[in-house]
């Protein structure tokens, strides 16, 4: 698994408030690019994100599923982008005094991302994903108080 960390000024509880709007998704995961449906009892495990990747004209439409949910900890996901194939998305939430100390954790599980060699891989999913929690930690820092 590729590994990035980030600080967010903001409790565990303000950004799994971010992570459980799933029409948000759009607003911090880099590369989705609309929503289509969010199942009601997301995050529940079991339940699922309808949405779209990639830049207009050149727009897949698939769908995120959650495998495991536990609320102000950890969020994991299968996070399809097909005809690239899936991936694991972990999201841990560690309380660091008044803010949250978010370890994101990805990598490619199925299609042929996975045949692209990690020394390759690792350094696009890496970057990605710095910007990914940049964007997470504006939307929750923004948000203010519960």
């Amino acid at each position: 698994m590729i590994e990035n960390t980030r600080v967010i000024d903001a409790s565990p509880e303000q950004v799994w408030k971010v992570l459980a709007d799933g029409w948000l998704y759009p607003l911090w995961v880099v590369g989705a690019t609309r929503m289509r449906d969010v199942d009601e009892t997301w995050p529940d495990v079991g339940s699922k994100l309808q949405h779209s990747i990639g830049v207009w004209p050149v727009v897949i439409d698939d769908d995120t599923l959650v495998l495991d949910s536990q609320p102000g900890r950890l969020l994991r996901l299968r996070a399809a982008g097909w005809p690239l194939g899936e991936a694991l998305v972990e999201v841990h939430l560690e309380p660091e005094g008044s803010r949250t100390r978010v370890l994101l954790r990805e990598d490619a599980t199925e299609g042929p991302g996975r045949f692209v060699p990690k020394i390759v891989r690792a350094p696009m999913i890496k970057w990605r994903n710095t910007e990914t929690l940049k964007r997470l930690a504006l939307v929750a820092e923004g948000r203010g108080p519960l």
